[in-house]
């Protein structure tokens, strides 16, 4: 009876900590499907009423995720880096750049599923280090520059997210913007130069990138990159 008793107190924990993850991601959808449009994110309106945003942000920092439940976990961090970075500009703002921020990226901490992580750690320990094979990591994590691939206006969920994953990574590499090829030419974001060895575990980054084309990029081409635009993606 002691046993039974036990097992189920943690399936009762279980279930209170899946309902709280729903609602995480449920209220993380309307705050993207309400301040984001075309891929850029209305600071100016959350600055003014940021009571959504730290409702998230404190959700998030007493949510529990494991790497046992890696699309959960996934999903969550994804949003939780989205939304630390639109607080970490709101805060500031107005400012033109994440760069104008001191520490933006390496010092300012933020408690999420119980612990502190700047967004540096939370990109490359908790998740490029625990999953070094989705470098489809790249197109959803959107640092607040004109040069990352653009914010979606919806969460991304565990049920959805590798349809959303694959539909952000063709959408990037298919946008002649991002992927600038001009004859035997390709630019290359640099995202691709900072990251090269999530994009060349399997061959090269030209490789990598067709895997999503439709138009597919010569293994001859010459490889550069085009400089980063760290212009803030906000709504005018």
């Amino acid at each position: 009876m002691k046993n039974i008793t036990v097992i189920t107190f943690l399936i009762l924990i279980q279930f209170g900590f899946s309902q709280s993850n729903t609602t995480f991601f449920t209220k993380a959808d309307h705050f993207f499907k309400t301040y984001v449009s075309n891929g850029r994110i209305d600071y100016k309106s959350i600055k003014s009423d940021p009571s959504l945003l730290d409702e998230l942000l404190t959700m998030a920092a007493s949510a529990k995720v494991t790497t046992g439940s890696p699309k959960t976990y996934q999903a969550f961090y994804i949003n939780a880096y989205n939304l630390a970075v639109i607080k970490g500009i709101v805060d500031k703002y107005p400012v033109k750049s994440p760069l104008d921020i001191k520490g933006f990226f390496d010092k300012t901490t933020y408690t999420l599923a119980g612990k502190k992580t700047t967004l540096n750690d939370l990109e490359n320990k908790l998740l490029r280090k625990k999953f070094p094979n989705e470098a489809r990591f790249h197109f959803v994590l959107v640092c607040a520059g004109l040069g990352c691939p653009p914010i979606i206006g919806a969460a991304y969920k565990p049920g959805t997210l590798d349809s959303q994953l694959q539909r952000q990574t063709v959408k990037a590499l298919n946008n002649p913007n991002f992927i600038r090829v001009k004859g035997n030419k390709v630019q290359l974001s640099q995202i691709f130069e900072w990251y090269k060895v999530d994009f060349t575990r399997e061959g090269s980054e030209v490789d990598y990138i067709n895997k999503f084309r439709k138009e597919k990029i010569s293994t001859k081409a010459k490889v550069s990159y085009y400089t980063y635009d760290w212009s803030l993606n906000r709504i005018k």
